[in-house]
C-alpha cells in the first residue's frame, strides 16, 4: 500500500474522547428526557439507565481489549473477522453499518426539527406527505444543507472532523452544565414524583432504549488507524467515554425529574429545555438547552459518519462490496467514496418524511446490539483460541466480562421481540431489517462465489 493510501494518525486523547462522547450524547437527551421520565418515573429512569450503562460498560470493556490488541479501521470487523472468520464477521458488520446509516439519514431530520424550536418559522410548505408525515420545503433544504456541511467536514480530513467535534462538544457540555446547576440552586424533591410508573414496565421500556442512546464509543475502534496514542490508552479512552456518557444520561434525567413540576412534564414536548426555562425563570435558558442539543446533533452525526465510512472501508477491503469503498482520498487519507455515499443518503432522506426515519432508527438499536453480541462472542473466543495474542489493554476477569456482556446483549436484544412492552412493530419496522437481510445476503453469496 502506497504513502497515499494509508490513513493518517492524527488523533490525539482530546479529539479521541470528543468523537466517542460526542457520538454518545446526541438530540434525545432533550427531545427524549420526558418520554423516558413520564414512563418509568425519575427513579425508574436513573435505574434503567444504570443498569443499561452497566450493561453497555460490560460490552465497552471487550471493545477496548480488542481494540487496544488490533488497531484497526473497521473495528468489529477486523475482531470477528480473526475470532470466527468471514461469514459471521460479514453478519456483525452489516447489521452495524445498518445501524451507523440509520441514524447519520435520522440525524437530517432531527436537525430541522430542533432548529424549528429556536426558530419556528423555518416552515415553508408542504411537499408531500409520506405515510401520514407531511414534508415541509424547509426541512428538507436545512437538512440537505447540514448533511452537505458534515460531509465536506468529513472528506477534508478527520482531523478537521475531531476539530469541529471537539468545539461542538464544548458547548453541548455548556448547556448542560446551565440545566445541572439550575436544578442543584432551584429544584424540588417533590417534582419527582411519582419516583416509579408502570411499575417494571416503564423501566423495561427506558431500558431497552439505552442501546440507541450509548451507540457511537465504537467509533473508537473504527478509527483506531488514525488514532496517534499508545494501543493501551485506546482501550482506556473507550471505557472513559462510555462511563462519562453513562453519568451525562442520569444527570440530565435527574435533572428533569427533579427540575420541572409533574403538570408541566405532562403538557412539554421538550421537557429539558422547559425544565431549563422554569429553573431559570427565563426561556433564553430553554433556549441555550436546544441549541444544546443542535450541537448534539451534529457531534453525533459528524461521528457516525466517521464510523459508517470506515466500516465500509474494512468491507471493500475484504471484497464484499465494490473495492471503490476502499479508496483513500490522495490528500486528505479519507475513505471519500464512503462519506460522499453516506452524505448523499441524509441529503435525500429529509423527503421520505420522518415515519420511515422513525422505523429506521428504532430498527438500528437491534443491529447494533447483534454486533455488540458478535464483539463479545469475539472476545471470548480470541482468550481461548489465542490466549498468547499481545493484549496492551487487558481485561481482568475474562470471563466474567466476556460472558457478562453476552448476558447483557441478549437480555437487550430480548426487549425487541414480541414478548416485550418494547417490541419493534410489526410489519413495518421487521420488514425494514428483512429488507437489510436479503441484500446482506445477496452480497454474501456473491462473495462465496468470487471465493470458490
Amino acid at each position: 500500500m502506497t504513502d497515499t493510501q494509508t490513513f493518517a494518525k492524527v488523533l490525539k486523547t482530546r479529539e479521541v474522547v470528543a468523537l466517542s462522547f460526542g457520538a454518545m450524547i446526541g438530540w434525545s437527551w432533550v427531545l427524549m428526557t420526558g418520554v423516558w421520565i413520564s414512563e418509568a418515573g425519575t427513579l425508574g429512569t436513573l435505574i434503567a439507565f444504570s443498569v443499561g450503562g452497566l450493561a453497555i460498560t460490560l460490552i465497552g470493556l471487550t471493545y477496548s481489549e480488542l481494540a487496544a490488541a488490533m488497531p484497526k479501521a473497521g473495528g468489529e470487523h477486523v475482531y470477528t473477522h480473526r475470532a470466527l472468520g468471514p461469514n459471521w464477521s460479514f453478519v456483525c458488520t452489516w447489521a452495524l453499518l445498518f445501524s451507523y446509516l440509520n441514524v447519520c439519514m435520522f440525524e437530517s431530520v432531527a436537525l430541522p426539527t430542533a432548529i424549528e424550536y429556536l426558530f419556528p418559522e423555518i416552515r415553508i410548505g408542504t411537499l408531500w406527505s409520506v405515510l401520514g408525515s407531511d414534508v415541509d420545503v424547509g426541512f428538507a433544504i436545512i437538512g440537505a444543507l447540514g448533511a452537505a456541511l458534515v460531509t465536506w467536514t468529513n472528506y477534508v480530513g478527520i482531523k478537521t472532523a475531531a476539530f469541529v467535534q471537539t468545539i461542538v462538544t464544548a458547548l453541548i457540555l455548556l448547556s448542560g452544565a446551565l440545566l445541572i446547576s439550575g436544578v442543584v440552586a432551584f429544584g424540588e424533591l417533590d417534582n419527582s414524583q411519582p419516583l416509579l410508573s408502570n411499575n417494571v414496565s416503564g423501566i423495561v421500556v427506558v431500558f431497552i432504549m439505552v442501546p440507541a442512546m450509548l451507540i457511537g464509543f465504537d467509533v473508537i475502534p473504527q478509527s483506531a488507524e488514525e488514532i496517534d496514542l499508545p494501543p493501551n490508552r485506546i482501550g482506556r479512552l473507550l471505557v472513559i467515554s462510555v462511563f462519562c456518557a453513562v453519568l451525562w444520561y442520569i444527570g440530565v434525567s435527574a435533572a428533569v425529574g427533579f427540575g420541572l413540576p409533574g403538570q408541566l412534564l405532562t403538557e412539554s414536548t421538550m421537557a429539558t429545555a422547559d425544565a431549563a426555562k422554569h429553573l431559570w425563570g427565563n426561556p433564553n435558558a430553554g433556549y441555550f438547552l436546544v441549541f444544546g442539543g443542535v450541537c448534539g446533533i451534529l457531534t453525533s452525526w459528524n461521528a457516525f459518519v466517521v464510523g459508517a465510512s470506515r466500516v465500509l472501508y474494512a468491507l471493500a477491503e475484504s471484497g464484499f462490496i465494490p473495492a471503490a469503498f476502499g479508496k483513500l482520498h490522495p490528500k486528505y487519507h479519507t475513505p471519500y467514496v464512503g462519506i460522499l455515499t453516506i452524505g448523499a443518503l441524509s441529503i435525500i432522506a429529509p423527503l421520505f418524511g420522518r415515519t420511515i426515519l422513525v422505523w429506521l432508527i428504532n430498527t438500528s438499536s437491534f443491529a447494533v446490539t447483534i454486533a455488540f453480541l458478535f464483539v463479545a462472542i469475539s472476545f471470548l473466543a480470541l482468550r481461548k483460541n489465542e490466549p498468547e495474542m499481545p493484549r496492551p489493554f487487558r481485561v481482568s476477569h475474562p470471563n466474567l466480562v466476556g460472558y457478562g456482556a453476552i448476558i447483557m446483549s441478549l437480555a437487550l436484544l430480548a426487549g425487541f421481540f414480541p414478548w416485550s412492552d418494547s417490541a419493534l412493530v410489526w410489519p413495518d419496522e421487521w420488514l425494514t431489517i428483512l429488507a437489510w437481510v436479503i441484500l446482506g445476503g445477496l452480497l454474501l453469496v456473491q462473495f462465496q462465489r468470487k471465493r470458490q
